[in-house]
């Protein structure tokens, strides 16, 4: 189950790019890089296409495409003659859905495998709204002994950055107070399609 990470362009001077796009575009940045070399990265809310490439290029300014990072995708695209390398060399890692291991345990033996890893998703699942959150990241990185990064995109003041780093601890509510707690001031672009922070009652992160 063997997937080694991509190796892409890295330096200070794409970082400052990056930074003079921000600024040109009317954003500010908030936060530093965590001081880890493995975690999950969550982005919330996501409502908006704009998310992409706002959080990308803050993301880049704020220094953390320096990490092997990656974001799940089904094997197949991966497979694509022409499409696959691209998304791979963009991140992608792949999830064989027909495989023994489900997605948090083939992301979980990913995390083994690698000496730095970042690991991109939203919680969401969906630019619309929808009355909870996929728990699928918290069991990765519950069972994967990584914390999870807090990331967002304020619209409110223009800020796109880094919040609070949790390790999780499985007591999942409590956990899931402390996300509430840092994003309750963060507007989306769309905030009546923000989900709401909770997991579904039967949502055992095995998606």
């Amino acid at each position: 189950m063997s997937d080694s990470p991509i190796r892409r362009p890295k330096g200070k001077a794409m970082q400052r790019v990056a930074r003079f796009l921000v600024r040109a575009i009317g954003w500010k940045l908030e936060g530093e890089l965590p001081p880890c070399r493995k975690f999950v990265v969550i982005l919330y809310p996501h409502t908006s296409n704009w998310d992409l490439p706002i959080g990308v290029l803050c993301a880049s300014a704020l220094g953390l495409f320096s990490f092997d990072y990656g974001f799940m995708v089904k094997d197949s695209v991966i497979k694509a003659p022409v499409l696959g390398g691209l998304v791979r060399w963009l991140g992608g890692i792949p999830v064989d859905r027909s495989a023994q291991f489900n997605a948090v345990e083939q992301m979980v033996a990913r995390f083994a495998e690698r000496d730095s890893m970042m690991l991109a998703i939203t919680p969401e699942g969906t630019r619309k709204f929808r009355p909870y959150w996929k728990s699928g990241f918290y069991h990765i990185a519950l069972k994967a002994g990584v914390p999870i990064l807090c990331t967002y995109l304020d619209y409110g003041r223009k800020v796109g950055g880094f919040g609070p780093l949790l390790m999780p601890t499985g007591d999942v509510e409590a956990d899931l107070e402390v996300f509430r707690r840092f994003y309750t001031s963060i507007q989306a672009r769309h905030p009546a399609d923000a989900a709401t922070i909770q997991f579904r009652q039967d949502d055992r992160g095995d998606r």
